[in-house]
């Protein structure tokens, strides 16, 4: 199990705990909670079958003197699509839950690629109103 706390006294910090394949067997957690803010707007696709998938961009700063800011591309389905391609905006302080999955296909050139992100199952809405423009009303 990897945890990194950052600085709670920051707002914009972030608290990230990744929890990857504890256990033996059948009883493995694959589970990622991320806090940090929306890079661009979400993208929204509408399928056939009715189902709804958005996609966008979280950035998280990591507490070094440094100020790396680690970039993870986060995927969701269903209603919670809705509500993040409806409130969340580029600049958005949001938390995401769910679970670390790989993209895997094969390029032009024959090169096998590998790119990860996370499927999320829940969403926060933790900035305020100020910080997404005064347009979230609940």
């Amino acid at each position: 199990m990897i945890i990194v706390f950052l600085d709670p006294v920051l707002f914009l910090q972030v608290y990230v705990l990744i929890a990857l394949s504890i256990g033996v067997g059948e009883n493995m957690v694959n589970s990622v909670v991320v806090v940090g803010r929306s890079g661009r707007d979400p993208e929204m696709r509408y399928f056939e079958s009715g189902r709804v998938k958005t996609t966008f961009s979280l950035a998280v700063n990591r507490p070094t003197k440094e100020k790396e800011t680690d970039w993870f591309d986060i995927e969701m389905w269903g209603r919670q699509a809705e509500i993040a391609g409806e409130y969340v905006r580029k600049g958005s302080l949001i938390g995401i839950e769910g679970r670390l999955d790989f993209n895997k296909w094969t390029d032009d050139q024959g090169q096998k690629q590998v790119r990860p992100y996370i499927n999320a199952t829940n969403m926060r809405l933790l900035g305020s109103k100020r910080d997404s423009g005064g347009d979230m009303s609940f």
